[in-house]
């Protein structure tokens, strides 16, 4: 009797031991289940996205016309002329210039949208669905409209501030005005986007935070400060990041609205990523616009962990010492 009880220990701890093993044979099964179905999706990612980074960069060091063969080595010598090139400075202040502008208003004006709709429940859906219309069409035939609305001659902003006694203002042709109104046209293209991500954030808060908020004697803008914000931070630094990656490779609506009879003057638009398709495509500077290419790289890298560490900041900071 005493060496059947004995035995049961050895028995129970052999009888675990095969179970975990056979839950981590399973686990080890389903992980590679996981890893073989996402395969496909990596190998298009590393062909068409890793591989040509690394290839973008490496180019960036040589001098290449795109139809010779040769390829002499320069080193840092195209980043070294990019200090000096006065159309690349210009590009970078108007590039900046537009992603400020867009990114902030953008991302303002979504999450008042997003606020007001949040307690709405009659005719949210339909206001929803207007505003995320803009945002599903494509960006060549959105251009051309908002053209031919800021055009001088015939176009429907002039005839409405007509109305007002306002003579005729040439948007697209005026250096201090043409960047501003391509601004403009971009806020109301991604306003819906960014509508619908504040949205999901905003329905996922529960009203038991308001709720205990109100019994505090909190409401209003105090509620608004220290429960929604807070609490949309995953969210609102989503919108960033993405609105700051979207806005710094601008290039469609700056292509297609300043082309043209009615385009701008000059320069007074031109942005990197038009920059760079100048150099690469029109002047064959494909070293140089990779030089270009390297650089955008680089700035919205920073951005984006400037990004994230003033939010995790922002998140220390509110939880105190």
């Amino acid at each position: 009797m005493k060496s059947e009880y004995a035995a049961r220990p050895s028995g129970g701890r052999s009888t675990s031991t095969s179970r975990s093993a056979r839950a981590s044979r399973r686990q080890l099964k389903l992980y590679l289940f996981c890893y073989l179905g996402l395969l496909p999706t990596i190998l298009l990612f590393v062909i068409l996205r890793v591989r040509p980074l690394f290839s973008t960069l490496q180019l960036s060091f040589y001098n290449w016309n795109m139809i010779k063969p040769i390829k002499p080595f320069v080193g840092f010598d195209n980043y070294r002329a990019l200090l000096k090139d006065d159309l690349f400075l210009l590009s970078l202040r108007n590039t900046t210039l537009f992603a400020f502008g867009t990114v902030i208003m953008t991302a303002v004006l979504s999450l008042a949208l997003a606020s007001a709709l949040s307690g709405r429940r009659k005719m949210s859906a339909f206001y929803q669905v207007v505003y995320f219309i803009p945002v599903v069409t494509p960006m060549v035939p959105v251009s051309i409209i908002w053209k031919w609305i800021y055009d001088p001659g015939y176009g429907l902003l002039n005839y409405i501030l007509s109305f007002f006694g306002i003579e005729p203002v040439g948007w697209l042709t005026y250096p201090n005005l043409a960047l501003f109104s391509i601004i403009v046209m971009c806020i109301w293209k991604a306003l819906g986007y960014n509508m619908v991500m504040f949205l999901v954030g905003l329905k996922a808060i529960s009203r038991q935070y308001y709720e205990a908020a109100a019994i505090d004697g909190a409401s209003g803008w105090k509620s608004f400060r220290y429960i929604t914000l807070p609490l949309l931070k995953p969210i609102i630094l989503y919108v960033l990041v993405t609105s700051t990656i979207d806005a710094f490779n601008v290039f469609t609506p700056v292509y297609v609205m300043t082309t043209g009879s009615q385009g701008a003057p000059g320069n007074a638009v031109r942005t990197l990523v038009y920059n760079m398709y100048e150099d690469g495509f029109r002047y064959f500077k494909m070293g140089y616009a990779s030089a270009q290419a390297a650089v955008l790289l680089l700035i919205v890298l920073v951005l984006t962990v400037l990004q994230f560490a003033f939010l995790r900041h922002e998140d220390t900071s509110s939880q105190g010492p």
